[in-house]
């Protein structure tokens, strides 16, 4: 495997979600890196030069200001927002990962993790179907193993009932750990306020926060300021591997 162990930067990145512990920073290189050999077609040369699609949607945001515990707060709109037929959910995770690994750079993100909110309002039939067991597997493995970040919480919101379709594909492959930090909150902005202050909530979410929401195109342009750093990361790893996987469907075409 090629890690940058001369990089103190790159190397603090799994040494703080695992409180400076050396084995755990180790197994989760290497978990982090064989997860994208696994699925190395959804990382192969993933940048965000290669993934506006995804930015254009708006569908994924990131709140200009930290919660009341100094954690970046992701917010995914996989409802009536998200045009299902304009971009898949295999876009939606790519976008996900270039977030995060934007996230990875931040040292006051690295201390402190990440939380999410799912905001299902609209979820329709049709956008159920488009779920299956694989990329449920897939988002839970990353989300339980592969994340060099601290996720301290995944809170569902607005969701309707044929959000429990959804949800049953995930329960299986779900640990405790992960599982007890899924909180649903509906439509009841007091319990979602219990966890992120409703000072660091948009109005959207009844919050107080007086700043303009970040569009996608805008996220777009500042991820593509760091091009390099992602083209870097993808540098390093089970190269061999990668290759490999490269070459077998370079030769199936």
């Amino acid at each position: 495997m090629v890690v940058p162990l001369d990089n103190d930067d790159w190397m603090i990145r799994f040494l703080r979600p695992c409180k400076f512990y050396p084995q755990s920073a180790c197994e989760l290189i290497q978990r982090y890196y064989q997860f994208k050999v696994k699925h190395w077609d959804m990382y192969n040369e993933l940048m965000p030069s290669k993934e506006a699609n995804i930015f254009k949607q708006n569908i994924l945001a990131v709140f200009p200001n930290r919660d009341q515990l100094g954690r970046r707060v992701l917010l995914l709109e996989l409802g009536k927002t998200w045009k299902h037929k304009e971009v898949t959910l295999d876009e939606v995770f790519k976008g996900c990962v270039l977030f995060l690994e934007a996230a990875m750079l931040e040292p006051e993100t690295q201390v402190h993790g990440a939380v999410v909110i799912f905001d299902m309002d609209g979820l329709s039939l049709t956008q159920t179907w488009q779920f299956t067991p694989p990329f449920a597997k897939r988002i839970v493995d990353w989300l339980q193993d592969a994340v060099p970040l601290r996720i301290k919480g995944i809170h569902i919101v607005n969701q309707p009932k044929i959000f429990n379709v959804v949800f049953a594909l995930f329960k299986p492959f779900l640990r405790e750990k992960l599982r007890s930090r899924i909180i649903f909150h509906g439509t009841d902005r007091d319990s979602l306020y219990q966890h992120i202050s409703k000072e660091c909530l948009p109005a959207v979410y009844g919050g107080t926060v007086d700043a303009p929401r970040v569009q996608g195109e805008q996220w777009y342009e500042l991820l593509l300021k760091c091009d390099n750093e992602y083209k870097e990361i993808n540098n390093y790893g089970y190269t061999k591997q990668l290759e490999e996987q490269r070459n077998k469907k370079n030769k199936k075409k």
